[in-house]
């Protein structure tokens, strides 16, 4: 299913209607027809084993999704005796890593997540898109980051969005927001880009903290971000980013009250 979310290309004065949610009501593992996941150790030097249809690591529970990072010793489907420290035999901790590629996927539009975001140092959940055109190469296929946390830093977020520079072809191109508030992010809030033909915006709560201009990534077809992409909920631990894990905060639970998409249509008059 890919949701096309602006029905006039020039409009920014839009009235935003529903076009697809989760709202988790279902207790169980997340709905198969929405939510597919990756499996093992995927990138950055994580230290996690992403586990797929496993409830200690994702699950809907009381009207919510929770993903869920863990100490424990887990067997690696993938080890590899090699150079690559994230391929033992064993893994020491697990998480959960969904996604929507081939089940939901949008271009333009708003995407919004309310969520609670995990605690402590090594923590490092992220709200993410690919496009689907991502086995033919990243970054060309371009990585939208709508929230990206990591628990050393509990007063930053960070807004992040990758694809090949335009003006030198096969360039990783990059702009990074770091929105900081007054005091560590506890609790709920909502996370939202709204996606036009010519930008994304980006909201933290009520909140515009970042706008990133398409032309930056390419002309016409070329761009990655005038074409589907689908959406990652993750959450990891250590790596580069997240760094040295504190073990006595585990287990850590990335709790996602719904996730809704809209589309827009210009608002009355407009």
């Amino acid at each position: 299913m890919v949701l096309w979310g602006v029905f006039s290309p020039a409009a920014h004065a839009v009235e935003w209607q529903i076009a697809w949610s989760d709202e988790f009501t279902s207790n169980g593992l997340p709905n198969p027809a929405y939510w597919d996941y990756e499996e093992g150790f995927k990138r950055n030097h994580e230290k996690q084993y992403y586990t797929r249809e496993r409830l200690e690591n994702a699950r809907v529970e009381n009207g919510m999704l929770i993903i869920e990072a863990r100490k424990e010793k887990y067997p690696n489907a993938h080890a590899n005796p090699g150079p690559k420290n994230w391929s033992p035999d064993f893994a020491s901790y697990t998480a959960a890593s969904l996604i929507t590629k081939g089940k939901v996927e949008m271009t333009y539009g708003r995407l919004e997540v309310r969520a609670e975001l995990p605690q402590g140092a090594g923590t490092w959940p992220a709200i993410w898109m690919l496009g689907n055109s991502y086995g033919e190469g990243w970054p060309s296929c371009g990585e939208i980051d709508i929230m990206e946390f990591v628990g050393q830093k509990p007063r930053e977020l960070s807004f992040n969005i990758h694809y090949y520079d335009a003006k030198e072809q096969e360039k990783h191109g990059s702009a990074q927001k770091v929105f900081t508030a007054p005091k560590p992010i506890t609790g709920f809030h909502v996370y939202a880009i709204e996606w036009f033909p010519d930008r994304i915006d980006y909201y933290f709560d009520k909140k515009k903290v970042h706008a990133f201009y398409l032309d930056r990534a390419g002309k016409g077809n070329e761009n990655p971000f005038r074409h589907p992409q689908y959406l990652l909920l993750n959450l990891a631990l250590g790596g580069e980013w997240g760094k040295e894990i504190d073990d006595s905060k585990l287990p850590q639970q990335y709790k996602i009250d719904y996730v809704r998409i809209y589309r827009g249509k210009p608002k009355s008059g407009k």
